[in-house]
């Protein structure tokens, strides 16, 4: 208000009012100018609110892209500019090179939201762009959530912790079935209202059992996943190429220093310092597939049996749901016997 005082003494002047005049007037003239002005504040201009997000708005529609093959230059700058060129936005993106062996591997999160050719053109696109590159891709458009289904026999901790992070909102997935070789853990199902079928396996019944596991996840619930929650059955070299890489299974670590039965019971015997827990791919190598996730913890002189027991099932739960979390956001390329595994 003080920048306003020049301005009103010359104004006075120039109609010939004597200065101190002047100066008995200006609180009167300031309060007329203060009256007749109005200021905008924070309580008169206008505010955003949810509801005033324009109706043609476009939510984005995220998928994802996973390729690798041979390293070389030019490989991101190539899939960036297709992505770009077809109307994509990339949402967030992730690289490695395995130089061992040369390969490139990546994973693209895209918003294909604003794309203004269609899905078909958009993968044939990259399909060349592979071609050139001698690379190999592929893409999930999440149209629709993967469908699980877990095997289970009387261990019961990684299923309760499975079922638990998916109602909590943590496994984007719908679990469709629960399929064991005992009735034991039906309730724990059915609290869940998920669909428990029991498949009891003899020597003799195996092969006619598996069978029908099969028939049952392929045709009647469509699974796009399968883990094995402590399931207690070696699963045929058949069953894991009818899901091949698509197959989690989880154990102690202690392979192959302790195989068989009661391997915390012997680990204690020898005195071990570490115990941890691997999820795999179930392959035709009995617990031989590609690492996914392994987590270890320490263990002292002063740790009994149980102690051992009680921290392998936290490993065990917490290892397994990494893993399984990693496969439904596709974040996993398998290549060899080994997996790249990027960032959640």
């Amino acid at each position: 208000m003080l920048s306003s005082f020049p301005l009103l003494l010359f104004v006075l002047a120039a109609i010939s009012i004597p200065a101190v005049t002047a100066f008995q007037h200006i609180p009167l003239l300031l309060t007329s100018v203060k009256k007749s002005t109005s200021f905008p504040n924070s309580d008169t201009l206008p505010r955003m609110s949810t509801s005033d997000t324009p109706d043609n708005a476009v939510t984005q529609k995220l998928a994802t892209l996973l390729v690798h093959g041979p390293d070389r230059g030019g490989i991101v700058a190539a899939f960036s500019q297709l992505l770009y060129g077809h109307g994509c936005g990339i949402f967030d993106s992730e690289q490695s090179t395995d130089r061992s062996c040369n390969l490139f591997f990546q994973r693209i999160h895209f918003d294909y939201s604003t794309m203004h050719t269609d899905r078909i053109t958009l993968e044939s696109s990259i399909k060349e762009v592979c071609e050139r590159f001698s690379m190999t891709s592929s893409v999930n458009w999440n149209q629709k959530k993967k469908q699980v289904a877990i095997m289970v026999s009387k261990y019961d901790h990684v299923l309760w912790e499975l079922l638990l992070r998916h109602q909590a909102g943590e496994l984007e997935c719908d679990i469709a079935v629960i399929i064991s070789n005992h009735p034991d853990l039906k309730k724990v199902a059915d609290s869940f209202g998920i669909p428990f079928e029991v498949f009891k396996i003899t020597k003799a019944t195996k092969a006619d059992q598996e069978k029908k596991e099969l028939d049952l996840m392929r045709d009647t619930y469509s699974i796009d996943l399968v883990i094995l929650a402590r399931y207690m059955q070696i699963i045929s070299d058949d069953f894991c190429t009818a899901f091949h890489h698509r197959v989690i299974n989880i154990h102690h670590s202690f392979l192959p220093a302790f195989i068989g039965g009661k391997p915390y019971h012997r680990a204690h015997e020898r005195g071990v310092k570490l115990i941890g827990a691997t999820a795999h791919y179930a392959t035709a190598e009995l617990d031989e597939g590609p690492i996914i996730e392994q987590d270890i913890t320490r263990i002292s002189h002063r740790d009994e049996v149980d102690d051992l027991l009680r921290k392998g099932r936290t490993l065990e739960k917490n290892v397994l749901v990494h893993a399984v979390k990693a496969h439904l956001e596709d974040r996993i390329i398998v290549y060899g016997n080994k997996c790249v595994v990027f960032g959640d």
